[in-house]
C-alpha cells in the first residue's frame, strides 16, 4: 500500500498560495508513489467543498476571515473533516502557520499520526510571530515531529527560539522545470501574440498578490520614473488578482496604479493580466522579471522566473 499523506494548506488551486503551489507541485512529482489528499481553507464560496484537482482529492472548508461567526463555523467543519481524513492518513503535512494548525495538530496527536510542518513565509511562520498570536499556535508549532524550511532565515529563527536542530531541515521550494523553461525568440513572439502583448517594446513582468507586502506600487513608480527620466518605453505586465476575498489583497492598489499610469499618458503600456493558471506563458514571453517585495520566505514566482531564464530584479531581503 502506498503511503497516505494528508496535506493541509491555506489555499489550493484555483486559489493561490505558496503552500498550495508547493502541495500541487509535490503531488505531481510524487505521482502514484503515495496517496495524497488535500485539506484546505477557501474564501471563494463558489468552489465546491469536495473536488478532484489533477487526480488529487481536495476537501475545502469555506471561510470569511473577516467574520467571527464564519471563523467559528469553519473550525467546526475543519474538525469534522479532520475526523475523517486524519485516521486514514499515515502522515499529516501542514503548510504554513495559522490558527488552522491547532485543530490539525490536535487531530493528528489524537490519532497518533506524525506531523510535518513546512515554513514558507517570513514573519508569519517565525517563532516570535507564532508565539504572539496564541499559546495554542505556539504549542502546535513547537511539537511538530519534523520541520521543513524554505529559507535559511526561517531556519535561523527556528534555532534562535531554542528549538531542536535535529527536527528542522532546509528544503527550498521546488519548481517544475518541464513547465518553467526558457523560450527561444520564435516562442516568445508567439506567446506575446497569444497574450495580446505588443511585440515592439521590452516586456517587464511582475507576479504576485496586489498587496502591501508584494508592493507592485513600488515597481510601477520606478517604471514611471524611468519612463519620465530616461525615456524607457517598456510594457509592464502585472500578473495576479487585483480583487479577491483573500485577506492579503488590497483592492485599491490596482485602481491607484491605473490612475497613475493614465495621468502620465502611458496607461496603454500597463497591463493587468489578472489571476492565471498559466503564469509560465507570461514569464516565458517576458524580457525581465521584477519582485519588489518587502517580506518573503523563498518566493516561488522568483524561482519560476529564474527557471525561465529571465534576468531578475528583487528586493534585498535577509535569507
Amino acid at each position: 500500500m502506498p503511503l497516505a499523506v494528508l496535506m493541509v494548506t491555506g489555499a489550493y488551486d484555483p486559489e493561490i498560495s505558496s503552500g498550495g503551489l508547493q502541495c500541487q507541485t509535490m503531488a505531481r512529482a510524487i505521482g502514484r508513489r503515495a496517496s495524497i489528499r488535500i485539506l484546505t481553507t477557501a474564501v471563494d464560496r463558489d468552489l465546491p467543498a469536495h473536488a478532484v484537482v489533477d487526480e488529487v482529492p481536495v476537501t475545502r472548508v469555506h471561510i470569511d476571515v473577516g467574520s467571527r461567526r464564519s471563523r467559528m463555523s469553519a473550525t467546526r467543519r475543519m474538525l469534522a473533516a479532520l475526523a475523517k481524513l486524519v485516521p486514514a492518513s499515515d502522515v499529516v503535512h501542514i503548510h504554513g502557520c495559522s490558527s488552522k494548525n491547532v485543530p490539525v495538530t490536535l487531530a493528528a496527536r489524537t490519532a497518533g499520526r506524525p506531523i510535518v510542518l513546512s515554513l514558507h513565509t517570513a514573519g508569519q511562520d517565525e517563532p516570535d510571530a507564532v508565539k504572539a498570536r496564541s499559546t495554542l499556535e505556539w504549542w502546535a508549532f513547537r511539537t511538530a515531529d519534523r520541520v521543513l524550511s524554505v529559507s535559511p532565515k526561517l531556519v535561523d529563527a527556528y534555532l534562535a527560539a531554542g528549538l531542536p536542530a535535529t527536527r528542522i531541515a532546509l528544503v527550498p521550494n521546488g519548481i517544475e522545470t518541464t513547465r518553467f523553461l526558457p523560450a527561444d525568440d520564435r516562442e516568445r513572439v508567439a506567446l506575446r501574440q497569444s497574450l495580446g502583448v505588443p511585440q515592439g517594446r521590452p516586456m517587464i513582468v511582475f507576479v504576485g498578490f496586489f498587496s502591501q507586502d508584494k508592493q507592485p506600487h513600488v515597481l510601477v513608480d520606478a517604471w514611471l520614473r524611468a519612463h519620465a527620466r530616461s525615456g524607457l518605453d517598456a510594457t509592464l505586465v502585472l500578473v495576479g488578482a487585483t480583487r479577491s476575498a483573500y485577506f492579503e489583497v488590497d483592492e485599491g492598489i490596482a485602481d491607484r496604479l491605473r490612475a497613475a499610469a493614465d495621468a502620465r499618458g502611458v496607461g496603454d503600456r500597463l497591463v493587468f493580466a489578472g489571476a492565471t493558471r498559466s503564469v509560465e506563458r507570461y514569464l516565458r514571453a517576458a524580457d525581465l522579471f521584477v519582485l519588489p517585495s518587502r517580506r518573503e520566505g523563498l518566493p516561488v514566482a522568483l524561482l519560476e522566473a529564474m527557471a525561465c531564464g529571465l534576468p531578475c530584479i528583487a528586493s534585498r531581503l535577509h535569507g
